[in-house]
């Protein structure tokens, strides 16, 4: 019996080694389950410890660097929704910053889907250049892990230890009818993309929501992976081009943040689909698209960028 254990043991680790974790094999795994119990306690290195573990290119020192902090919510596994907020700096002037006018408040949110895991990746990459350059005129909320139960699963899955795509999960109109519709006749009742019973029924998206009523973002950047490509909604001119991401529209989907916020709120939503999930860009492209989405806040939002 201890044998057996042991064989399970040490191919449950290899599996979650390999390459590429097919999706029709994640679908098929049921709801996330936590790897470990949840830290009860306020501890950054605890909570890092487990996400580094996940995340490529991410130590377990670079995440307690960032200075996160529970934000009170947490998933249904009970891990900690964790935040960094920055706000420009208030001890010197920027140059050409109109101190008349509060700064833009952008949402900047990754891992909405536990098994992309890029997607929060590159967040605490990108968070490392906020204090820099024309990021810091902004004021930036950012939430680098918001599916932590889909990332820390025993294998990393879309959905979160409901079994709920919490991109399905927002309260777009008529959700009622539209998402149950949508995910039998469009998904085939995909159990990866199943938008719960009633919208806001998850812990993470009730926080999202929360969050989106009491920062009032003007902008949402949410990160996904893989199909390499942006996606925009909303009442802005839409980006062209981050790094080599290219706008094309992915669609509008019943419960989804940017149908949500870009479509109902009026809020506009950046969606950064990165190439690949496991596959972190180089820290090149990284820097690229992470650039090329500073330009555009701050020709579309009417931050001019310091000198």
């Amino acid at each position: 019996m201890l044998r057996t254990l042991r064989n399970c043991a040490v191919s449950a680790t290899l599996l979650l080694l390999g390459a590429v974790a097919p999706a029709a094999a994640l679908a098929k795994s049921g709801a996330a389950k936590p790897v470990a119990t949840a830290p009860a306690r306020n501890d950054t290195a605890q909570w890092c410890a487990r996400l580094s573990e996940r995340l490529p290119g991410v130590t377990s020192a670079s995440c307690q660097k960032q200075s996160l902090v529970a934000t009170g919510a947490r998933s249904r596994n009970g891990f900690p929704i964790l935040i960094r907020r920055f706000s420009p700096p208030k001890s010197r002037d920027l140059k050409n910053r109109d101190a008349s006018h509060p700064p833009i408040r952008i949402l900047l949110l990754g891992g909405i889907h536990g098994d992309e895991l890029t997607a929060s990746a590159i967040v605490f990459q990108w968070m490392k250049m906020i204090p820099n350059g024309a990021a810091q005129n902004f004021a930036w909320n950012v939430v680098p892990v918001l599916n932590p139960d889909g990332l820390l699963a025993a294998r990393p899955l879309r959905v979160n230890a409901n079994g709920i795509d919490l991109n399905r999960n927002f309260p777009t109109p008529n959700w009622s009818v539209e998402a149950p519709r949508y995910w039998v006749k469009e998904t085939g009742s995909d159990p990866r993309r199943f938008p719960g019973k009633v919208p806001l029924s998850e812990p993470e998206t009730r926080w999202v929501n929360d969050e989106m009523q009491r920062f009032k973002p003007q902008v949402i950047i949410s990160v996904h992976a893989p199909f390499g490509v942006l996606d925009f909604d909303g009442p802005a001119p839409a980006p062209r081009r981050f790094g080599r991401l290219v706008l094309n529209p992915v669609g509008v989907y019943p419960g989804s943040l940017g149908n949500y916020s870009g479509k109902f709120k009026n809020v506009p939503v950046i969606t950064i689909e990165l190439p690949n999930a496991l596959a972190m860009p180089t820290d090149a492209e990284a820097q690229k698209i992470w650039l090329d989405m500073l330009d555009w806040l701050v020709q579309n939002t009417g931050k001019p960028a310091p000198g």
